[in-house]
């Protein structure tokens, strides 16, 4: 492991960690990891597909899940440089440069997969508060304009990150937590003035948490809307088409949330914790989302086991 005090006045690289003390366990490690990246490309690119080549699936729902995909499949790829360098070659020197790069892409496409939670709780609302209304509210040009808009948004608010993390100056400490670079943790082996970053992380992490407010907020009013419902029959029925995100929703922000528990009542607990969390974090949701999805949404498992029919025959 390099040492944490560089004696230069500035320092060009930093050093990513992977799982402290299990350093000559990094070759088995990285075989389960590497299997999770394929199975999450294979699946998110699969929902891409289906939804692409099939006609049947060109309606709003859909074209939000291939949207949750996509900033899954990207997710995936924005980790998969220094997660494989690390515990597939031993390699965790990373460039100031190419650190920034791969924090503003994670932020990215996290925000993107949360605000695509967002707009398929408003989905799932507009479909059983206002079900013969559905296909006037939802055409597929305000889809395409929600989505560009909400995309729009994440890249306004996540590139001052780069910005203000490239104006920084870095010295002796060079020794991030994680296996992959993130804003606050970059932020803090600053030698110069953070205020302005701490001061704009915790914005956009209200912002976050914003996001999952509106996710049960419109919850709230989907269950109101279930129990006005006369038959218990038409109550479940209505209760299962939305079973797929909310476990994309917890699947997302459980491990956001026991992190910040963590680092909040956990301090001085063992740092292999908060490692463990912070990779299921970018690892799980790309993984599980496209299984979710196939195993409780009939119409893509169906279309996916037509497909290996195809092939099989």
């Amino acid at each position: 492991m390099p040492p944490l005090n560089i004696t230069e006045d500035k320092i060009s690289t930093f050093f990513l960690i992977g799982i402290p003390g299990m350093e000559h366990m990094y070759i088995w490690i990285s075989i389960p990891i590497c299997l999770i990246y394929i199975i999450a490309a294979l699946g998110n690119s699969t929902i891409l597909i289906i939804i692409k080549t099939e006609s049947s699936l060109h309606e709003p729902m859909y074209y939000f899940l291939s949207m949750l995909a996509f900033s899954d499949l990207c997710m995936s790829f924005s980790s998969l440089p220094t997660m494989l360098r690390i515990f597939l070659f031993n390699s965790p020197r990373i460039s100031i440069d190419a650190c920034i790069a791969q924090e503003f892409f994670i932020h990215t496409f996290t925000a993107m997969e949360s605000s695509v939670l967002v707009i398929m709780s408003f989905d799932r609302f507009i479909a059983i508060r206002s079900p013969l209304r559905y296909s006037s509210i939802l055409t597929n040009v305000r889809v395409m304009q929600i989505g560009l808009g909400f995309a729009i948004r994440c890249l306004l608010f996540i590139i001052p990150f780069p910005i203000t993390l490239k104006r920084l100056r870095y010295c002796k400490e060079n020794l991030l937590s994680y296996s992959y670079c993130l804003h606050q943790d970059i932020m803090r082996l600053a030698c110069s003035d953070n205020r302005v970053n701490i001061i704009y992380g915790f914005f956009i992490a209200i912002l976050s948490m914003l996001d999952f407010s509106v996710i049960v907020m419109f919850y709230v009013l989907i269950l109101k809307t279930v129990l006005g419902i006369a038959s218990h029959q038409e109550r479940l029925k209505a209760l299962n088409t939305c079973v797929s995100h909310i476990c994309a929703v917890l699947i997302f922000y459980m491990p956001i949330i026991s992190l910040s528990i963590v680092h909040r009542f956990a301090k001085h607990g063992s740092p292999l914790i908060r490692i463990l969390i912070a990779n299921i974090f970018l690892l799980v949701p790309p993984l599980m989302n496209p299984i979710v999805y196939c195993v409780k949404t009939r119409q893509i498992r169906e279309k996916v086991l037509g497909k290996l029919r195809v092939k099989k025959t």
